[in-house]
């Protein structure tokens, strides 16, 4: 179904646009049809227009959007492609119904060429959603399969159910269900909507479901109900009224607020404009924020999800959208938020069917990517309003949905469940940052991750602030590898156990910049160590002579590919043949000790002791120096051979 019919079977109807005065210009039958949501009659009154005159672009767009929503998908794609070949003004709402014709016709072809056309139109979230989500459901990356049953309430009646809600131990929903058969919503053919209350039974069920009496009466529209028991009180979005009748916009339009009821106490309006209708009401106690749905102008599609940040309910900030993360061409829909997952439904083409629930990790401000809980929620119709608390050892859980078997338009569900369902992924998140210098971040750095069998899963790029993050179906193991220009390469590869793990950590990776760790001496490029002399005519290792003989051994670990050269050198006290033999012990004595710490020996091709060789001031033979001059000729280095090739 459509968004109109997403938030219920002919709640979309109700929630998406609400009553049109039909005085507003001149207007062909079928725009009147259009208006009125039925869309059928639409359908027949444009193509009957066709035959004795052109349709205005606008009306193509709406037959276009009338054929939609009566599943005839070939004639709707047809329509849009047409409309698109023109350069007719159209938003990604639109398009996303394009692409859901297409997808709904099976021709994948012809999708992915109009979304590879249109890729500049969508945000790049939105992108990675998309390609992350199609791996997913394609690939059948789903967790193995839970035990649970989803189970049709009985409650439930021959007119839509939808939007439930936990009320302390009864369950809160909307109904079409006629009270009074005098008063029915033309566009749904049904009664108007209002809320109901049921007792929960042990096993899920629902029993004994009657109109609730904890809210104003009102002889229209009141649904969507959220029980908060911080605030004690019951959220619902309702008819904007006036003296008990309908208030309608200067464009004849009606639409719904969100009003609050205090128990045994005062109802206030928190969310109110005659032009925008506002749906879903959640109110989320750890940050008091309330999140909804509407159609802002600003928005990326349909409707999408928002928030403002209350104190104790009061309004406190103006509407923010949750971004293109959450967000897409498409309509979003029923926030809700269990622990640190963020459910909401979606009917972006990508999905199952018409609207699909979707799960997000809340990540601070921002989130995860939304991962579609796969065939054992969601189904080729329309899931949609999910909630989920803890329910003894387990989980209760409920959602509607219109599938084929239920009791009428839009079904309650429940299920029970000992974890969270829907397909799992790994998430991999940290910073890229210079292992002796943990501040230090890097930006630009290539991230990837390899499955076992060698084939690349996932790559990103580190930000300016060295962050990075990357989401992928499950897998039991992967290789993570970093690498930039001038930079070692990190690589790692992780168990499942492992991975289970850094599941809600962050991970960080090191890796070195080459220049930090050499330095130009005696026209050669060297590996950077602190000046350290051994013991007078002594060629042992002391444990100051180790530890900067360790960077040496970190900096191949970093570098393997380098060739390295040990010279050392000593003053020209004592006899040059003595000193050659000192030298050259001193430098063997250096490589055996970096091999014995795991550096390959084929990495050290020389070790050589040059004697007084090379001194580096005027303390040669017979000159009276001071000790600390001396000392300047007493060194050892680690020549790297291949610096001039080593990024080649």
């Amino acid at each position: 179904m459509n968004t109109v019919k997403k938030v219920h079977s002919f709640s979309l109807i109700f929630l998406m646009g609400m009553v049109f005065c039909f005085a507003q210009g001149k207007r062909s039958s079928g725009d009147d049809y259009f208006f009125q949501y039925q869309y059928q009659s639409a359908v027949r009154a444009y193509e009957a227009e066709m035959v004795k005159n052109a349709l205005t672009d606008q009306q193509l767009l709406n037959l276009a959007d009338s054929y939609f929503e009566t599943n005839n998908f070939n004639k709707a794609s047809e329509t849009y492609l047409d409309l698109f070949k023109k350069e007719v003004e159209m938003g990604t709402h639109h398009f996303n119904k394009l692409l859901q014709s297409l997808a709904k016709t099976s021709d994948k072809e012809r999708m992915d060429a109009f979304l590879a056309t249109m890729s500049t139109q969508f945000q790049r979230e939105f992108l990675e959603n998309f390609e992350f989500n199609t791996q997913l459901l394609e690939n059948g990356n789903m967790r193995k399969e839970m035990d649970f049953q989803i189970f049709n309430l009985t409650g439930n009646s021959p007119q839509s159910d939808f939007a439930p809600s936990f009320y302390r131990e009864k369950l809160l929903f909307s109904s079409g269900r006629t009270l009074d058969k005098k008063r029915r919503y033309e566009p749904a053919g049904e009664g108007y909507l209002n809320i109901y209350e049921a007792n929960l039974r042990p096993n899920g069920q629902v029993v004994s479901a009657l109109p609730f009496k904890g809210i104003p009466s009102s002889n229209y529209h009141k649904a969507t109900p959220f029980y908060s028991e911080r605030l004690n009180s019951v959220l619902y979005v309702l008819s904007n009224t006036e003296d008990g009748e309908l208030a309608f916009d200067d464009n004849g339009k009606n639409a719904l607020s969100i009003g609050m009821q205090t128990t045994n106490g005062a109802f206030r309006l928190l969310l109110k404009d005659l032009s925008t209708s506002f749906y879903y009401p959640f109110y989320d106690e750890a940050s008091g924020k309330l999140y909804f749905s509407a159609n802002f102008e600003d928005g990326y599609g349909g409707t999408d999800i928002y928030y403002v940040y209350t104190n104790n309910g009061q309004i406190m900030s103006a509407p923010i959208n949750l971004g293109p993360r959450i967000n897409s061409p498409g309509n979003e829909i029923a926030p809700f938020v269990f622990e640190d997952s963020f459910y909401f439904s979606s009917d972006v083409f990508y999905g199952l069917g018409g609207m699909d629930i979707y799960k997000s990790t809340v990540q601070g401000e921002s989130f995860s990517i939304p991962i579609n809980l796969g065939n054992q929620i969601n189904s080729s119709d329309d899931d949609f309003g999910l909630i989920i608390r803890n329910e003894g050892e387990g989980l209760l859980g409920y959602f509607a949905s219109n599938r084929p078997g239920g009791k009428g338009g839009d079904d309650l569900y429940g299920f029970k469940v000992n974890e969270k369902p829907g397909l799992r992924t790994l998430t991999f998140k940290g910073k890229v940052v210079k292992p002796y210098d943990n501040s230090s971040t890097v930006d630009r750095a290539a991230v990837r991750l390899w499955s076992s069998n060698g084939t690349m899963l996932a790559e990103t790029y580190s930000d300016d602030k060295g962050n990075y993050r990357m989401e992928i179906p499950w897998e039991e193991e992967v290789l993570l590898e970093s690498s930039k220009e001038r930079f070692s390469t990190f690589s790692k590869k992780l168990s499942s156990e492992e991975l289970e793990g850094l599941q809600n950590s962050s991970y960080d990776i090191e890796i070195s910049l080459y220049d930090d760790l050499v330095e130009e001496k005696e026209g050669q490029k060297v590996v950077k160590m602190g000046k350290f002399l051994f013991g007078k005519s002594q060629t042992a290792l002391t444990d100051e002579i180790k530890k900067e003989l360790d960077k040496v051994v970190t900096f191949v670990e970093q570098f393997p590919s380098a060739q390295l050269r040990i010279e050392t050198y000593t003053d020209s006290r004592g006899g040059s043949s003595t000193n050659f033999r000192l030298t050259q012990s001193r430098s063997d004595a250096i490589k055996r000790y970096l091999i014995q710490q795991g550096v390959p020996n084929t990495s050290i091709l020389y070790s050589i002791g040059y004697g007084e060789d090379k001194i580096l001031n005027n303390c040669t033979n017979g000159v009276f120096c001071l000790e600390v001059l001396h000392q300047q000729n007493q060194r050892s280095l680690v020549v790297v051979l291949n610096d001039n090739v080593l990024f080649n």
